[in-house]
């Protein structure tokens, strides 16, 4: 089995295969590229995010979940912004500011998995990142149409503006993102280890700027979390045990739902993932990505993460952005106390058969990634699609009584939801709306286009 990775730009994916090539472990590969991509992928994802991962350990066969999401703090929070934030010809009210910090859990995820299945030292994992802070990376033109298009209310706030609309000019696409602070932030990282972001440098400078801005984490949220390891709820799907997140995922509730899509004409089988995906409630921006990883030796890593919309405030001196996890109200189910993660529709899945590792897959996305895992997934598990094509493939998502669809999404089938008395809206073009799906598997990698994704093999 050769090595390789599916991400969410370029510069992430060529920094896992940089670690499988010099004989890391997927843990590894996964842990240096997701840092990378707190700095490639800013856009998404930060160190001060949440996530999840899932891991296959080829030599025990055994599949973990790890939690390392946000986190409610103890503190009381007093500053909650509202901004209106144009979202698809709508505009969507949002909660944002130092109150909708929540405690972040990636760097204590990453550590956790690096302890658990890594190989390489800590501080060469950090060198990627590190590089790359220096550098600057070049924004795709999907991540500047989400700038564009969604974001840029809340990252040009405060200390955004000079990194995301230097002069007053927005960035656009190829333009260079520098935030300079990140070089002390993983240089932090690279001496402290994750401890820097709970009992370190990085904490010290976290409890100042709550305290003076009105945020809830408080040192004592910090210094307590910890990541959580446990079993992945197991569903059958095509022959495959498919390993993945309970929750507000809805992943494993869905999957038995499908028929056998294998054969199906179109237009029946457009229908059919709609009536099985059923629809959503809410609908509302995130800024997320995903990566896989597949070593050598069969280890398989799928990992999540997340900011949320992002608070509007930055760490001063590091220049890393706060989550905005509290102010996305629809995570939250009953009465939140200290230290009770944040729900998530995050979702990475590992699905195996009597041979082994098949598929490894997660999305961003939000209620939409349901519908592009899912989708996905039963291209290439059920309908024998080779992976790329299976992510490239026009996508469709429902959301209450409208149907978003691709470009490419059979007509006919439109046609017959427009009778049944749904609004369908045809997109002129793909979109990352419609999620940002990697994989890795026994059939080859693939990453999402909608999002400017790539894959890179050793």
């Amino acid at each position: 089995m050769s090595g390789s990775i599916a991400a969410g730009h370029d510069a992430t994916a060529q920094v896992g295969a940089e670690i499988l090539a010099e004989g890391g472990t997927a843990a590894d590969a996964a842990v240096a590229a997701s840092l990378a991509s707190c700095v490639a992928e800013t856009a998404m994802t930060g160190l001060l995010s949440g996530g999840f991962a899932i891991y296959f350990e080829a030599a025990t066969r055994c599949v973990r979940n790890l939690d390392c999401f946000v986190a409610v703090p103890s503190g009381p929070g007093n500053v909650l912004i509202e901004v209106d934030v144009p979202f698809w010809g709508e505009s969507v009210p949002y909660l944002v500011g130092p109150a909708s910090f929540g405690i972040p859990g990636l760097a204590a995820g990453l550590d956790a998995l690096w302890r658990s299945y890594g190989r390489l030292p800590w501080a060469r994992l950090c060198e990627p990142a590190l590089r790359l802070a220096h550098s600057g990376v070049e924004l795709p033109p999907a991540h500047a149409v989400c700038l564009r298009e969604t974001l840029a209310p809340v990252y040009t706030m405060n200390e955004g503006a000079r990194f995301y609309s230097p002069g007053g000019k927005l960035l656009g696409p190829g333009d260079l993102v520098r935030l300079p602070g990140l070089v002390n932030a993983f240089e932090a990282l690279q001496e402290e280890g994750a401890k820097s972001v709970y009992r370190g440098t990085i904490a010290a400078r976290i409890v100042e700027l709550m305290e003076t801005r009105g945020g809830a984490v408080t040192a004592g949220d910090l210094a307590a979390y910890e990541p959580l390891w446990s079993d992945p709820v197991e569903v059958g799907y095509c022959g495959t045990r498919f390993h993945t997140r309970a929750g507000l995922s809805a992943v494993p509730e869905t999957l038995p739902l499908l028929p056998p899509l294998r054969g199906l004409g179109e237009r029946a089988r457009v229908l059919a993932l709609l009536e099985a995906l059923g629809t959503t409630a809410y609908d509302v921006p995130e800024h997320t990505t995903n990566l896989c990883v597949a070593d050598p030796d069969g280890n398989v890593c799928v990992l999540t993460s997340s900011l949320g919309l992002c608070s509007g405030d930055w760490l001063p001196g590091f220049d890393l952005h706060l989550n905005s996890i509290l102010g996305e109200k629809y995570l939250m189910r009953g009465e939140p106390r200290p230290g009770q993660r944040m729900g998530s529709m995050m979702a990475p899945s590992i699905a195996l058969d009597e041979d082994g590792f098949v598929l490894g897959i997660g999305s961003a996305g939000a209620a939409r990634l349901r519908t592009a895992i899912v989708g996905v997934s039963a291209g290439v598990l059920d309908e024998g699609v080779e992976p790329q094509a299976s992510v490239d493939r026009p996508r469709f998502h429902r959301e209450q009584d409208a149907v978003n669809a691709e470009p490419g999404v059979e007509e006919s089938a439109l046609d017959e939801l427009e009778r049944r008395g749904l609004e369908v809206r045809r997109w002129p073009e793909p979109n990352y709306y419609f999620g940002g799906v990697s994989l890795v598997s026994r059939f080859g990698a693939a990453a999402d286009p909608r999002r400017n994704g790539a894959v890179a093999v050793i």
